[in-house]
């Protein structure tokens, strides 16, 4: 007489049943997880560009022209190129200087849009007051309220509203200029293309 195997069969049966909704449910964990743990890799390694489009540094804190000393109606409310010079205005001020007067040339039939400011705070030769006053830079002293906020030289994208928003380092080597001025013309025809204003 044979003996009956049965409950062996189920019991392989049963196995391999658990085996597969083990497997099931590890496939649907993993198919909610690892987009998760890919995205939290991608934003913690910096795979992605992040979206941001700007070239230069949004200003974390709240600065305005007013809070600088200046007046925004001298301006008529036009966007500003901002750039804060050294204490002493050597020759890589100067050829900075020139570089970022050839960005605004750039800016070709949306110039009349655009005031370049220079703030100096020591006074500038006679040679180098004649080749800005040459170009259409509007140079001013610095008011001492700005010296609180403006602690070092750098290029500022100012709104017509007067908001100082977007800042531009300068180089440390002068060979890096022609980037410096292609960033800001960037940032400026990006602005001036979806800005109603100014």
């Amino acid at each position: 007489m044979s003996t009956i195997e049965l409950p062996e069969n189920n019991n392989n049966l049963n196995k391999s049943k658990s085996k597969k909704s083990r497997r099931s449910l590890f496939m649907v964990l993993a198919a909610f997880a690892l987009p998760i743990i890919l995205a939290k890799l991608a934003l913690e390694q910096q795979w992605l560009d992040m979206g941001v489009t700007n070239k230069g540094t949004l200003l974390t804190n709240e600065l305005t022209l007013e809070q600088l000393g200046l007046k925004t109606t001298d301006f008529e409310q036009h966007w500003l190129i901002l750039y804060n010079l050294p204490e002493h205005c050597s020759i890589d001020c100067q050829k900075t200087f020139e570089a970022i007067h050839n960005t605004y040339v750039a800016l070709g039939k949306e110039m009349p849009r655009v005031f370049p400011v220079a703030l100096y705070q020591n006074e500038l030769s006679g040679e180098q007051r004649q080749k800005i006053s040459e170009s259409k830079w509007q140079l001013l002293a610095m008011p001492e309220q700005a010296k609180q906020h403006l602690t070092k030289p750098q290029i500022f994208i100012v709104d017509p509203l007067g908001n100082v928003f977007l800042s531009h380092q300068l180089p440390e080597n002068t060979e890096q200029l022609p980037q410096l001025g292609k960033q800001i013309l960037a940032d400026m025809k990006k602005l001036l293309k979806y800005s109603k204003v100014g």
